[in-house]
């Protein structure tokens, strides 16, 4: 009996969409992570593309467990000497919601080059319009 290994023909992508409201963080993340590199999946293979695309709707109305609102700090830098710049969660939500839930996504995936292809599939939106209504995404219930 041979080993199975996908070509990318076998890859199926379909779309989802999930509603964050009211849902925490870290949970929602690492099932969206799960969906995007096709874990769920029985022909899984952990050096290709075989997952879905996903929607996430009302990123605004995340929640978060204890006092993660005001302690979690978001640091950057400019590059330039004293560049060190450092936001609570509290006011990336404020100002981009979106970006808090991408973050945290792309610190679950795998760091290689699949990561940016697999972040790329991910549609993260503030409110609860988005314009995927032409692939017909499937509510995926978290």
């Amino acid at each position: 009996m041979k080993t199975y290994s996908p070509v990318p023909e076998d890859a199926n992508h379909e779309w989802f969409i999930v509603d964050a409201t009211d849902k925490i963080l870290g949970r929602l993340c690492t099932e969206i992570t799960i969906r995007l590199r096709g874990k769920h999946k029985p022909e899984f293979a952990h050096h290709m593309d075989m997952g879905d695309y996903i929607v996430v709707i009302n990123a605004e109305k995340i929640k978060v467990t204890g006092q993660k609102l005001d302690k979690k700090i978001y640091y950057k830098h400019t590059n330039h000497p004293g560049g060190l710049k450092q936001k609570t969660l509290r006011e990336m939500l404020d100002k981009k919601p979106e970006n808090v839930i991408t973050m945290a996504v792309k610190g679950m995936l795998p760091k290689n080059r699949l990561s940016a292809q697999l972040l790329k599939k991910l549609k993260v939106y503030a409110g609860s319009e988005h314009p995927h209504a032409a692939q017909a995404p499937k509510t995926l219930d978290i």
